[in-house]
């Protein structure tokens, strides 16, 4: 994809008569020192999980005038409610805001020191939400219906999304929304440039964890205990067998073994009671979420079972398939090139692995996820850190653009469902 994204240029835009577009681009430039400023202040204090007391306090200062604001009273969510001058639907807007648990090492001025770091870019986005929420506040006498602009704690693998779906936050206008828009930046997609695609865009993200349970002994007699490693190894192996022999190579399931765990490393001549091991899982059909645990399961019990050991598996909560609906998409793309250029829209043709909570928020109100290119001009895009690294860097001058995005996505799915 990089070679592809290489050929993106930000040639001369092309403005479409029916929203003066031109208008929504400077306005949002204007922002752009101050939204910088946000998201670099915001990149100095990452916080964790559920629960972001500094950045949800700094963000609540930005947003506090500019509509309704509701709070959870158990993580640090907040959704802003810009109602529209003129009766009509509502549509929904995602940021998230949480970081990652990545010492930085990046060496910016502006780098975290609390061993905490936004290493997948979220401080843009709570930028980017800061920003469309000032864009659409300043227009709400215009707007046919209303905007709900979620600033969401957990998405990092803390079900953030399902927490405040379940609160009601989908419901904070009075009425389910009829589209929802989300955008997350890549260190290493060229700058500036926007991608997605029609249908599944990124995997079902969960972990497995494996235990097998035998009983101890002497290492040089492992006859006289139940040896519970060399099981462990031999399922492990075998799961990557029953993925290449008993599912399709065209809807791809991914296991990898990220950690094994084992006996004690001062000694060599104890056979362990226990040995484990943890494995992401990733899918990218609903049918094969469900299989790969129930054969999973199946397959490892049952090796265990013939050496006379057991197994426990557990399977984490885990993140949806995202499905972008096909409409929302070809929205996206008609609003890119209206707003900032056809040059600056790539249509993705294959899904990416990674998990996304906005998945659930798909599931529920049609809508489009959207990638955002934000390596840094100084930076090999190829080279570059990716997301998650404690190196990634990200370049915040896409910042403005995202917002013009955001807020034009909102009008133009409200104009069209008044006409």
């Amino acid at each position: 994809m990089s070679s592809l994204l290489r050929e993106g240029a930000h040639g001369p835009a092309w403005h479409n008569c029916n929203m003066d577009y031109s208008a929504l681009v400077k306005d949002a430039h204007e922002h752009g020192e101050s939204l910088l400023n946000l998201r670099r202040e915001l990149h100095q204090i990452p916080e964790f999980g559920l629960a972001l007391p500094k950045t949800l306090a700094r963000v609540l200062a930005e947003i506090d005038t500019l509509g309704e604001v509701t709070l959870s009273h158990n993580i640090s969510s907040a959704v802003l409610h810009i109602k529209g001058g003129q009766p009509g639907p509502t549509v929904l807007l995602r940021c998230d805001m949480d970081a990652l648990a990545v010492t930085e090492e990046t060496g910016l001025e502006y780098a975290s020191t609390n061993g905490f770091m936004h290493a997948c870019g979220h401080d843009l986005h709570a930028a980017i939400g800061v920003g469309a929420a000032r864009l659409l506040s300043a227009r709400k006498s215009e707007l046919k219906g209303d905007v709900i602009i979620w600033f969401q704690p957990g998405e990092e693998g803390h079900g953030g999304a399902d927490i405040m779906i379940d609160e009601g936050a989908l419901l904070v206008s009075g009425r389910k929304p009829i589209a929802a828009y989300g955008i997350h930046v890549f260190s290493k997609f060229l700058s500036g440039v926007f991608l997605t695609k029609p249908g599944v865009l990124m995997a079902s993200s969960g972990d497995i964890i494996v235990t097998i349970k035998g009983a101890g002994g002497h290492g040089s007699t492992p006859w006289l205990s139940k040896e519970p490693v060399s099981v462990l190894l031999e399922a492990a192996t075998a799961l990557q067998t029953l993925i290449t022999k008993k599912f399709s190579a065209f809807d791809p399931v991914i296991l990898n073994i990220g950690w094994i765990r084992a006996g004690d490393t001062s000694t060599t001549n104890v056979v362990p009671d226990t040995a484990s091991f943890g494995a992401t899982i990733r899918t990218f059909s609903d049918e094969n979420f469900h299989r790969i645990r129930t054969e999973s399961k199946r397959l490892i019990e049952s090796i265990a079972a013939g050496f006379g050991l057991e197994a426990e598996v557990e399977f984490s909560d885990a993140s949806r398939v995202l499905k972008n609906d096909k409409a929302a998409v070809e929205r996206v793309e008609r609003v890119i090139g209206d707003l900032l250029g056809r040059d600056r829209f790539i249509p993705m043709s294959e899904p990416i692995a990674g998990g996304e909570d906005f998945a659930s928020v798909l599931a529920e109100v049609p809508g489009a996820f959207i990638f955002l290119g934000a390596s840094p001009a100084d930076h090999d895009p190829e080279a570059a850190a990716f997301n998650h690294s404690n190196k990634a860097v990200f370049d915040d001058s896409v910042v403005p653009d995202a917002v013009a995005l955001l807020v034009a996505l909102a009008i133009d799915t409200l104009n069209e469902a008044s006409v």
